[in-house]
């Protein structure tokens, strides 16, 4: 017999919700990931087909975040699991 999480995860994969799902979660994790001071520069607004949208304060930080997308990319994907996050939009 399976447990309930199992049957759930499974259903979740077979139509295709996890990945939305994991990718809600980047948005949560979002601070954990850049930390405070780029947290209080930075709120991530929306996930669009893997495309993290972020609302930066100022035109110096949205050249810096450009610069570590990357770097932010891959700690995401990394904290979550899997690759779900593909890029970063900064507005």
């Amino acid at each position: 017999m399976q447990s309930l999480k199992v049957t759930i995860d499974k259903m979740l994969r077979r139509y295709g919700i996890d990945n939305a799902i994991a990718q809600t979660n980047a948005l949560n994790i979002w601070s954990d990931v850049v930390g405070a001071t780029v947290s209080k520069n930075s709120t991530p607004e929306k996930v669009e087909h893997g495309v993290i949208i972020v609302k930066v304060s100022t035109p110096t930080w949205r050249q810096e975040l450009y610069f570590q997308k990357k770097e932010i990319i891959d700690k995401i994907n990394a904290k979550i699991g899997k690759k779900v996050i593909r890029d970063i939009r900064f507005i």
